[in-house]
């Protein structure tokens, strides 16, 4: 049996207290503290409070009883979703999974560790390898589909763990690895990288009058300098 199916089938100690005469709708309030609900926080309060202020009336206290019951019954699927450990790999059940990706921070994907792609999303090592080598690389992933089709991850783990991920855009991070580097790069940082003095002496020139450049076409166009002459730093 898989961890995240041995986290289900347990039954939280808070479930076993509710049977507690009066006192019992606690634990549901425990449960809502523990799982930051405040709903279920007021819920097992006011069980409480009624059933300690009827107490005298068994019949109510009886339907109390049944009623606190039923409701930590009822919301131990919910506890157990809502209290799901990060390092657990997500079940393979896609429903679950998405229920459990709602109640969590998303991850970014751009921003972060081979540790976190393996234990929060439970992404197999060879997959978690290629995001962090092309992340390496400079590439600066925008969308879904780019990890299956660059990263080379299998569609059906990208749609267990698409509401647990999300994909910041560092401008600054990509400027170091592409085309970009035209506009933060000084003159001698672009002549080591290969370009010609005449023509990065130029591009920063024309850089610093007229702002940063839009795409390559528009250095091409504001510069008038061939596109092989920087073609290698695209």
């Amino acid at each position: 049996m898989s961890q995240a199916n041995s986290w289900f089938k347990q039954t939280p100690a808070w479930v076993w207290f509710s049977v507690i005469p009066i006192f019992g709708g606690l634990s549901i309030a425990y449960a809502g503290y523990k799982s930051r609900t405040k709903i279920w926080i007021m819920l097992g309060l006011g069980l409480t409070g009624i059933a300690f202020f009827l107490s005298s009336n068994d019949s109510v206290l009886t339907v109390i009883w049944l009623s606190q019951i039923a409701s930590a019954v009822y919301l131990k699927k919910s506890f157990l979703i809502k209290t799901y450990p990060k390092n657990l790999m997500l079940p393979e059940d896609n429903k679950l999974a998405n229920l459990i990706a709602v109640n969590r921070e998303k991850l970014d994907i751009n921003n972060c560790s081979k540790h976190e792609l393996v234990n929060c999303l439970g992404l197999p090592i060879v997959y978690a390898n290629n995001i962090e080598s092309l992340l390496n690389e400079g590439y600066i992933f925008t969308h879904e589909e780019e990890l299956i089709e660059i990263a080379g991850i299998p569609e059906k783990h990208i749609q267990r763990i698409s509401l647990l991920i999300t994909f910041s855009y560092n401008y600054k991070k990509e400027a170091d690895f592409s085309w970009r580097r035209l506009n933060t790069y000084s003159t001698s940082e672009l002549i080591a990288f290969g370009l010609d003095a005449a023509i990065a002496q130029k591009i920063v020139a024309e850089r610093e009058l007229r702002g940063e450049y839009k795409s390559m076409i528009e250095v091409k166009q504001r510069t008038g300098l061939p596109f092989s002459s920087y073609r290698h730093l695209a």
